[in-house]
């Protein structure tokens, strides 16, 4: 799919739209379309908030009306009040972020992810002519999240739908080979005669190892390491009979 745009429909505070401008740069996300919006001064809260996307997203903002966002693309609006029964309603039912991301995955077209006013969101008559709506899940006490910030957490979400990778290492890692590990667990036997551990005991204290580490999958490196520590440690113990 085309990469969403983000919408912001009559915002009030510039620095808001600067936190927006930010949040998409930091989660794949360039295109943005203002209606009704302030003044953006090159000096001001705006672009003073927007981090690098000073130097970019902003900076390129397209002003359009919501009619237009309507007309040219399949709109999904977010909002903190949900009326979550089908009795009384405006939009029922409505998405998570999460669920917003799969869905979104599976469909080719042109769509906006539109965010309303600061104060009132947006408006019954607007939500009535957006395709889907979508809330962000928070305590029932306090649902309502500043603008900026819900923006924040809709973006971080579908993140998915625009960024391939990311700063973060690939999350794979290498398990050690079996004979690492079983050069470790005779380290760790050779470890605990030197501490005299109990010889009816070995066998149990060696099972409790095994159990560890196949539950945490170690590298060969830290396989190395642990067998140096306990290495290490058998000569300290072995030094300090000698010098006894």
């Amino acid at each position: 799919m085309a990469q969403p745009v983000v919408a912001v429909v009559d915002p009030q505070t510039p620095g808001n739209v600067g936190t927006i401008a930010r949040a998409m740069k930091n989660f794949g996300f360039s295109d943005l379309k203002l209606v009704d919006p302030p003044e953006l001064d090159p000096d001001g809260e705006a672009y003073g908030f927007a981090g690098h996307a000073r130097e970019d997203v902003l900076p390129n903002h397209d002003v359009v009306s919501f009619e237009s966002l309507v007309t040219d693309f399949y709109t999904i609006g977010f909002t903190a009040t949900t009326n979550r029964d089908g009795r009384k309603h405006v939009r029922y039912p409505f998405k998570t972020p999460a669920e917003l991301r799969e869905h979104l995955a599976g469909i080719e077209t042109d769509v906006a992810l539109v965010f309303g006013r600061e104060s009132t969101g947006l408006s019954n008559e607007e939500i009535v002519r957006i395709d889907e709506v979508c809330s962000i899940p928070a305590s029932p006490e306090y649902p309502v999240l500043n603008l900026g910030q819900a923006a924040t957490v809709a973006l971080y979400e579908l993140r998915d739908l625009t960024l391939d990778d990311s700063q973060h290492p690939d999350e794979r890692h290498e398990r050690a080979d079996e004979r690492a590990l079983e050069g470790l667990y005779g380290q760790f036997d050779s470890f605990l005669d030197a501490i005299d551990h109990p010889e009816e005991k070995h066998a149990k204290t060696g099972r409790l190892l095994r159990r560890l580490l196949g539950r945490a999958h170690p590298t060969g490196r830290e396989v190395t390491t642990l067998r140096g520590l306990f290495r290490q440690a058998e000569g300290r113990i072995e030094r300090a009979r000698n010098e006894d």
